[in-house]
């Protein structure tokens, strides 16, 4: 008995001394907690990092991410290949490049949310790493993007940042996106690479060092398994588990509809270790295990007594800061405190004589400390700096006021305050002079400057940083701190626009080379940013022989941000050849031309953002024949743009709307098509499905876009049981080539209105179809037959069946890309899809 007492006291006295080395959170109602404070403290105990690589917005491991980030204090970045500009949209009709910035901007706010540093290897409108949809293999993928483009960036951003720890979020197996495959085989490929010099020997020149991972791992899997533990722990501050964290973040991928409210439970995460430079080998107890994580386990391989005491002494004053939390004052102190300590070891370690690899990740270490550091000092002294511009959106020539408000609600007075504008080159600042550089505790100082834009300035580039910044000096407790200051985007965006910008309604159309001069109504609209009173012209460029009317319309405006609506009737020649054209539409404002659309993008939770193009209108030539008098009603998801396009092809389509599906006559329809994946955005579709196959059984037809398995479809829907196949990355055809092959060449379906070949198939964008179903009932027809290479066939692409009086059709293909890019062979296709009641 008295051995077994003296062993629990032993037990409850090394527990009492680890946790004295632990930072500790005082315990307190969730509402008292101080997050902001917090988030900004816990990176400050640990100098490892962490580094997630995917290829597209949302691939982020989020719930793992929130562990290590907000749970841990690990610094942690996501690393993306694309912006995700080949999806589809959940909450507008913005697509490819305007996608690209919504998802750009959602993936920014959701790091804020995780703590988590973004990087993306795609750099500019329209960069060669692109997301051109599904790909189904990584070779395929690289050789789009460009190989050696994608690793050299990959390589770049692994030595800028330098991780510990490299984690692609998906297996390179073949049921996953090629996308993804291909960013994973790279990620592997730089576990060794990144740390030779002969891999892109350029980037030495450059400054940067070669860089050696000490661990990569893998998701796991049952048979391959080297590490599992459980995040489910609820965080004492935040108050949820860290998977409901990574979902919160999640949640502002809106335009994916991503983000679940998930349950407080265990959640156990799986990795495979495939790599290591730590020593370590198969099993392991920790992620951490085998790699210094903090100052301390640095200072363990330092032979230098007084450095290594330096580094240990270092990291208690670290620990000290977050176990002060919530106090702010009490924090701060010991931040600056820190903060000194951190720079002078900097200074140290750049004249000591260590190992030159060892001096140089100590270096990086340390300075990536007091970035920390200085961003906990921001927060912990509740010292707030606010940048507001008065005239946010700008045009060339022009100039604004900016304020800087700094706000010193800390217990000691700032001293030696210098604020220096940030700009892009070109642009300059006018700033007020300031004797006083001392704001005193409880003191408000408001800064002005002017800024003013060259006559050349670059327009706005959503994928930059704010186009007017300020670095802000001062001392706090005798400690400088730097700070770079810029607007919230989701309030303000600083955007230098076009003089006029313009937007084309329709924004592409086709032309019916069977109509004798098919004419097309044009509404441009022009929207003035300039701030002040302006006048000009606007007129289309045209194809030779090709007439407008009028052929130039006169503007004015009496201030910024006023539109005017123009509207030019564009005939084309007689007896038009079939071809793709372009009008450019131009305007003059003042004596200078302007060719520019600008396309405004804004949403709650991302703020506003602009997408600039060339005023171009595309504008396809083709024979087109439809049924004269055909009434289509259109039960719209709000995925596609289809109706806009059909209507521009000549058909009379009618929006069906919620009271149409629950009450009315659905008989006035000759057809009703139903958008792509409309059961999961159109509840009143679901509800009142009955009428909808009650129609088709007394004589109406229907079209029935895909719907992914998860989107409230069920085989039952249809007059006859269709399922799609599962899992859903299997079930599509991604090459937008593949040979397509006509099962039944005598079908009315193939024959009218339009006369289909396989020239109809040719010149297809992204994909030919997805979520093909693998059972189907046998009253259906098959009619199609296509298959990526390598692959068997799908034939559920097209389904055709008779149902009582009237007929019914599912097709997976992806018409909605091809008609909203004015591909012939989609439009041509479609119209006898619709037109079919007459031609049965």
């Amino acid at each position: 008995m008295f051995r077994w007492k003296k062993w629990f006291s032993l037990l409850l006295s090394l527990i009492l001394f680890v946790s004295l080395l632990v930072p500790s959170i005082p315990l307190q109602a969730q509402d008292q907690q101080d997050e902001a404070l917090w988030k900004v403290l816990r990176p400050l105990d640990k100098v490892v990092s962490f580094m997630n690589t995917g290829a597209h917005p949302d691939d982020e491991f989020s719930a793992l991410l929130a562990w290590l980030s907000l749970g841990q204090g690990v610094r942690t970045s996501s690393l993306l290949a694309n912006r995700g500009e080949g999806g589809q949209n959940e909450i507008g009709n913005e697509l490819g490049n305007g996608l690209g910035i919504i998802r750009t901007r959602e993936l920014q706010e959701a790091a804020k949310v995780l703590g988590t540093d973004l990087f993306l290897l795609s750099e500019e409108i329209n960069d060669p790493i692109y997301d051109f949809g599904f790909s189904k293999s990584p070779e395929e993928t690289l050789n789009k993007w460009g190989k050696k483009v994608v690793y050299e960036r990959l390589i770049r951003r692994i030595r800028e940042q330098r991780p510990d720890i490299l984690m692609p979020s998906f297996r390179d197996v073949s049921s996953q996106h090629g996308h993804h495959r291909a960013i994973t085989r790279l990620s592997l490929k730089a576990f060794h690479d990144a740390a030779d010099p002969k891999v892109f020997p350029e980037h030495l020149k450059q400054g940067l060092r070669p860089w050696q991972i000490k661990k990569l791992y893998l998701r796991g899997t049952e048979e391959q398994e080297t590490l599992r533990f459980n995040i489910g722990k609820k965080d004492p501050v935040y108050g949820l588990t860290y998977p409901q964290l990574g979902e919160e973040s999640r949640k502002l991928h809106k335009s994916q509809g991503m983000g679940r409210d998930l349950p407080a439970e265990d959640y156990f995460v799986s990795l495979e270790k495939v790599r290591s430079a730590s020593g370590t080998t198969g099993k392991e107890s920790s992620i951490f295990e085998g790699i210094p994580v903090t100052f301390a386990d640095l200072a363990a391989s330092i032979s230098e007594t007084d450095l290594s005491k330096r580094l240990i002494s270092l990291q208690k004053k670290l620990e000290a800061a977050q176990v002060a939390y919530p106090d702010r004052p009490a924090v701060t102190e010991k931040v600056q405190t820190a903060l000194r300590m951190t720079r002078q070891l900097i200074e140290t370690v750049r004249s000591h004589q260590l190992n030159p690899h060892q001096k140089e990740d100590l270096l990086f270490r340390l300075q990536v400390k007091e970035k920390q550091l200085q961003k906990a000092s921001a927060v912990a002294s509740n010292i707030t700096a606010d940048l507001s511009v008065a005239d946010p959106v700008l045009t060339r020539g022009d100039d604004t006021q900016v304020t800087l408000s700094l706000h010193n609600d800390s217990a000691s007075d700032l001293t030696d305050l210098t604020i220096q504008p940030i700009l892009p080159d070109g642009w300059k600042a006018t700033t007020e002079p300031f004797s006083n550089k001392k704001v005193a505790s409880g003191e408000e100082k408001a800064v002005h400057f002017n800024v003013s834009t060259p006559k050349d300035a670059d327009y706005f580039d959503p994928y930059q940083p704010s186009a007017i910044r300020a670095k802000v000096q001062y001392r706090l407790q005798g400690t400088e701190v730097t700070r770079t200051v810029s607007v919230n985007p989701v309030q303000q965006t600083i955007a230098l626009l076009p003089d006029w910008g313009m937007q084309l309604q329709p924004n592409a159309t086709i032309v019916n080379t069977e109509k004798a001069a098919d004419a097309k109504d044009i509404t441009v609209t022009v929207t003035n940013y300039k701030d002040r009173p302006n006048r000009g012209v606007v007129q289309p460029q045209l194809p030779e022989g090709w007439k407008a009317i009028p052929a130039v319309q006169p503007v004015s405006f009496t201030r910024s941000g006023e539109e005017k609506k123009l509207t030019f009737r564009i005939t084309p020649p007689e007896g038009v050849s079939p071809d793709r054209y372009s009008i450019d539409f131009t305007a003059e404002v003042e004596g200078k031309r302007l060719q520019k659309k600008v396309q405004p993008i804004a949403y709650d939770h991302i703020g506003t953002s602009y997408l600039i193009t060339d005023a171009r209108m595309p504008i396809q030539a083709f024979p087109l024949q439809s049924v004269e008098g055909l009434k289509v009603g259109y039960v719209d998801s709000g995925f596609d743009q289809v109706p806009a396009h059909l209507r521009e092809a000549g058909l009379d389509v009618t929006l069906v709307t919620e009271d149409d599906l629950a009450t009315k006559d659905l008989s006035r329809f000759d057809t009703i098509v139903v958008g792509i994946r409309a059961y999961l955005s159109r509840e009143d579709l679901l509800e009142h499905n009955d009428r909808l196959l009650e129609y088709v059984k007394e004589g109406g037809h229907v079209v029935m876009q895909y719907h992914k398995p998860e989107d409230n479809w069920s085989p039952e829907l249809a007059p006859y049981p269709i399922t799609p196949g599962e899992p859903s990355i299997e079930w599509r055809v991604t090459d937008e080539t593949a040979p397509v092959t006509i099962l039944k060449p005598e079908h009315p379906l193939f024959h009218a209105p339009n006369e289909i070949t396989e020239k109809d198939f040719q010149g297809w964008v992204q994909e030919r179809g997805l979520y093909f179903p693998s059972q189907w009932a046998s009253a259906y027809t098959p009619l199609l037959s296509m298959a990526d290479p390598g692959e068997e066939p799908f034939q559920g692409g097209l389904l055709v069946a008779d149902y009582g009086e009237g007929s019914y059709i599912y097709s997976s293909l992806v018409w909605y890309r091809q008609i909203q890019n004015q591909v012939p062979g989609g439009y041509r296709m479609f119209v006898n899809l619709i037109s079919y009641p007459h031609n049965r």
